[in-house]
C-alpha cells in the first residue's frame, strides 16, 4: 500500500475532525465578563490615568480650569523655547487666542525646527494611561501623528475606566456612524527594533503632555 504524504495526512485529520461533533468542556465559562481585574477607582480614575501615563514617559499636568491651562501653557512654552503651537482645531484655536498664546495653523511655519502640536482628545482611558483620538475630534489625521511634541488638551469628564467603556461612549456620541480614523495613543513613539536601542519619536511624536482641565 502507498505510503501517505504528510499533507495527505494533514487533510484526512481536518476532514476528520469536520466530520466528528465535540462538545464544548468549557461551557461554564462566561465569555461576557471582563478579562482583566477590576479597577480600584476609589482614588479617582484621573489619578489611575495620570499614574499610567507617567509610567509610560508621559507627562501630566493638572489644571484647575482653562486660565490655569493657559498660565501652564505659557510656562511650559517659555521653559521650552517653543516659539509658537500649532493648533488645526478652531475650538482651541479660539482658547488659546483668548489666553494671547502665539500659535498657527500651517504646519510649514515650523518647517525650520520641531513641530509642537495641540490637539483635543476623545477619551482618556484610566487601565492603560492611553488616550483615544480621531478625525472628526482632532480636525485631520495629521494633528496627533505629525508634531514632534504631542499636547493633548483634556477634560475629566473624558475620563472612563477602559477600551469597552470609551467605545461604547463613542458609538452613542456619533450615532450616525463612527468617525474613518480612531486612534488609541499609549505613550510617545518609540521603537527598539533597530539593534535594541530605544529610540523615541520612531513613527509619531517623541514627547507627549496631557493637561487634564477639572470639569466635573
Amino acid at each position: 500500500m502507498k505510503e501517505s504524504t504528510h499533507r495527505e495526512q494533514i487533510l484526512t485529520k481536518v476532514r476528520n475532525a469536520l466530520i466528528e461533533k465535540t462538545e464544548n468542556p468549557y461551557i461554564d465559562i462566561d465569555l461576557t465578563s471582563d478579562v482583566m481585574y477590576k479597577l480600584d477607582d476609589s482614588e479617582g480614575l484621573e489619578i489611575i490615568f495620570a499614574n499610567e501615563l507617567i509610567a509610560l514617559g508621559g507627562k501630566f499636568i493638572y489644571c484647575e480650569n482653562e486660565k490655569y491651562f493657559l498660565d501652564d501653557l505659557k510656562i511650559l512654552m517659555e521653559q521650552k523655547a517653543w516659539p509658537s503651537i500649532w493648533c488645526v482645531s478652531e475650538k482651541i484655536a479660539s482658547v488659546l487666542e483668548a489666553g494671547h498664546i502665539s500659535h498657527h495653523a500651517d504646519v510649514m511655519e515650523d518647517s525650520a525646527g520641531e513641530v509642537v502640536g495641540l490637539t483635543s482628545c476623545e477619551k482618556l482611558i484610566a487601565r492603560t494611561g492611553s488616550i483615544v483620538v480621531t478625525d472628526t475630534n482632532s480636525g485631520s489625521r495629521s494633528a496627533y501623528a505629525y508634531p514632534d511634541i504631542h499636547l493633548v488638551l483634556a477634560y475629566t469628564s473624558q475620563v472612563v475606566p477602559s477600551i469597552k467603556v470609551a467605545f461604547q461612549e463613542l458609538k452613542t456620541k456619533y450615532v450616525e456612524g463612527l468617525p474613518s480614523q480612531i486612534t488609541i495613543i499609549t505613550g510617545a513613539s518609540r521603537t527598539a527594533d533597530i539593534e535594541k536601542t530605544l529610540v523615541m519619536g520612531a513613527h509619531g511624536p517623541k514627547e507627549l503632555y496631557v493637561f487634564l482641565i477639572d470639569d466635573l
